[in-house]
Formats: C-alpha cells, sequence, structure tokens
C-alpha cells in the first residue's frame, strides 16, 4: 500500500512546504479566513485540485490554518483532497464500479456541508484561536529565516534560496509524522492479509436493512481505525470488505474514515493540542457516518447500489500499478532532491554559526 500512496505523499507534502514557505499569511486569510459559503467553496476547490493522500492533506490543511484559514475552511480541504480527488475516483472505478465513483464524489460534498454546518456544535471560536496559535508555535519551533521572501512567484521558482525554503518544510513534517506514517502502513499490510472472515464478524447480516445498514456504517469507520490506511491506499480493502458482504453505506463510511484513523488524530495532537484534535475527530466521525448513511439512502432509492459483489480474484487481479512506476520514480527523485537541499541549508547554517561562535570567541566578544 506504501507503493500505491508514496508519490502522491510526497507530492502532497511538498504542496504542504511550498505553501508554508512561498504564500503570504495575508493572501490566505483573505480567501479561506472566513466560513462562509464562498471561503468553504474556494477550500474545496484548492482540496480537490491538491491531488493528496489523508497525510498530506492534513498537512496542507495545518498550513493553511496557521496562515489564517478558518477551521471551516481548513476542515473542507482535508474533506475535499481526500475524497474529491481523482485518482481516487479512477481507482474506485476500476476495483468497485462507476457507482462507488459517483458515491464518492457526492459523498465528498455532503460531508464537507455537514462539517460546516456542525462545526460549531464541536468547535467554538474560543478554541479555535489556541489551536491555531499551537500550530503556529510549531512551525516556529521548526523554522528558519525565510530567504524567499519579497519574491515573485517567478523569481522564487528560479530561486535556490526560495526553494531551500520549500526543502526544510518539506523535511520538517516528513521528521514529524514519518513514524506514524511507517506504522500505518505496516498495520495495514498485516490487516489485509487476515481474510474475509476476521471483517465478516463485524458486520450485521441477519438483521432487517435498517439495522444493518446503520450498524455496517459505524463498523466501517472503526474498522478504517484499526487498519491505519491512507485515502487511496484504503480502497482495496474497501473492495475485500465489498466482496466480504458490508454494506455499501459501511463501505462508503470506511472510505470516508480515513481522516480519523489514529496515526492522525495523534497528528492532529501535534498540531493542535489534545482537545482540539479530539473535538475535530468525533465532528468528522459524526459527519462520515451521516453522509454514509445519506448517501446510502439516495443511492438505494434511484437504484445505483451494484447488486454483484466480486470475488478477492477479481479485486486484486484488476489492479493495474504500471504508471505508477513513474510516478513514484519521480516522487523519489523529488523527494532526495528537496532533502538534499533541506540538508545543505542545516549544514550550511551550522557552518555559519560555528564560525560565527569562532570569531567571537578569538575576539573575547
Amino acid at each position: 500500500m506504501a507503493y500505491e500512496v508514496w508519490w502522491a505523499l510526497v507530492l502532497g507534502f511538498a504542496i504542504s512546504a511550498v505553501v508554508q514557505a512561498w504564500v503570504p499569511r495575508q493572501r490566505v486569510e483573505a480567501a479561506l479566513a472566513g466560513s462562509g459559503f464562498v471561503p468553504v467553496c474556494k477550500a474545496t476547490g484548492l482540496g480537490a485540485a491538491s491531488s493528496s493522500c489523508s497525510y498530506a492533506a492534513i498537512a496542507i490543511a495545518k498550513s493553511l490554518f496557521q496562515k489564517g484559514a478558518s477551521a471551516t475552511t481548513a476542515l473542507a480541504f482535508q474533506f475535499a483532497s481526500t475524497n474529491l480527488v481523482w485518482e481516487l475516483g479512477l481507482v474506485l472505478w476500476v476495483l468497485l464500479g462507476w457507482q462507488f465513483t459517483l458515491a464518492e464524489f457526492v459523498g465528498g460534498l455532503v460531508l464537507i456541508g455537514l462539517m460546516a454546518a456542525l462545526l460549531r456544535f464541536f468547535v467554538s471560536p474560543r478554541l479555535e484561536e489556541p489551536a491555531r496559535r499551537h500550530a503556529q508555535e510549531a512551525v516556529v519551533h521548526q523554522h528558519h529565516m525565510a530567504g524567499s521572501e519579497g519574491m515573485s512567484w517567478r523569481e522564487r521558482i528560479t530561486s535556490a534560496s526560495a526553494w531551500s525554503d520549500v526543502a526544510h518544510n518539506f523535511r520538517a513534517d516528513w521528521q514529524m509524522l514519518w513514524k506514524e506514517i511507517t506504522i500505518g502502513f505496516l498495520l495495514a499490510g498485516f490487516i489485509g492479509l487476515l481474510g474475509d472472515d476476521f471483517f465478516n464478524g463485524l458486520f450485521v447480516t441477519d438483521a432487517p436493512a435498517a439495522i444493518r445498514t446503520v450498524e455496517n456504517v459505524i463498523a466501517g469507520p472503526i474498522i478504517a481505525v484499526l487498519s491505519f490506511v491512507c485515502s487511496i491506499g484504503n480502497v482495496p480493502l474497501a473492495a475485500v470488505l465489498w466482496s466480504g458482504g458490508i454494506s455499501f453505506g459501511g463501505v462508503m463510511a470506511f472510505i470516508f474514515a480515513d481522516l480519523i484513523v489514529l496515526p492522525i488524530v495523534v497528528a492532529y495532537r501535534k498540531y493542535y493540542g489534545t482537545e482540539f484534535a479530539l473535538r475535530i475527530t468525533a465532528l468528522m466521525f459524526v459527519t462520515l457516518v451521516l453522509a454514509a448513511l445519506i448517501v446510502d439512502g439516495v443511492f438505494s432509492l434511484a437504484g445505483l447500489i451494484p447488486s454483484a459483489r466480486p470475488s478477492r480474484e477479481d479485486v486484486f487481479g484488476s489492479i493495474e500499478l504500471d504508471y505508477k512506476l513513474v510516478l513514484n520514480a519521480i516522487a523519489l527523485a523529488v523527494f532526495a532532491a528537496l532533502t538534499y537541499l533541506a540538508v545543505r541549508r542545516r549544514d550550511e547554517a551550522a557552518g555559519a554559526k560555528g564560525g560565527a561562535e569562532r570569531v567571537a570567541a578569538a575576539t573575547g566578544r
């Protein structure tokens, strides 16, 4: 599964680094500071265009929140970047069918609408501002003086100093989250080997349809939390669950739940503090369950829920990964280049500091 999403992780963290290093705070505040319809639409469009997985999405949302975006728009960005992106829809179509792709896009919009409507029941303005300060202080702790301040975008693209700023933020985000990401993929791979019986015991299969649907949309997120899987990487496991008997709504709830897996909740705590992290996690759980129920009901009424279920052989035999080899190779080159720039900047800064200390010692200052 790490192979599935490596390129998306690198892309997402690189976008986050560019946002942190190059986007002026005033511009973000002007575009995303509010919680009304227009700022939420802008955040949704930005998230859909970012094409990132859940770990990278929360890093970008954190950088937007630091720079003045509201909690509503930051969360709208997260939901959009993990539910409204083309590569997720494509993998869903290949493994599960076009109905699931349509449900993912419709459900993503429903998620954002529900989140915007329910946010203030979970997060007050009083709690939002300390969370922003917590995120900003975390950046101050790892921040260096940007050499690209005052440059235009054209100047930044051709400036080694500007790219060093990007590289610094890129490396800092990886240093903060690499343990959570690694543990998540290892556990996801292990759980994926347990077989259908492990999951089927969690599903109600002999109850009335309404009770079965409600139980499944609650069981789906629980499985997602236990599996620690990233947004794109959870589609193969979602296909296994669908082939094993979980309901349509349960599959959608499982896919929606990638933003509340345990490593990401730990990351929320690092970014925003414990209270804010727990409240937005609770908010996301409620909204994803409601969104899954709404999507299941609408698609059931429209007759769009598939009746045929694939076998496990069908699920894994239909995956084509050829194009991802190229994307992953490019991502590896980008990762190596940005890491090299960050390490070189760190070494240069350490050398300059050491030289200044030697001069000060020699002159008795």
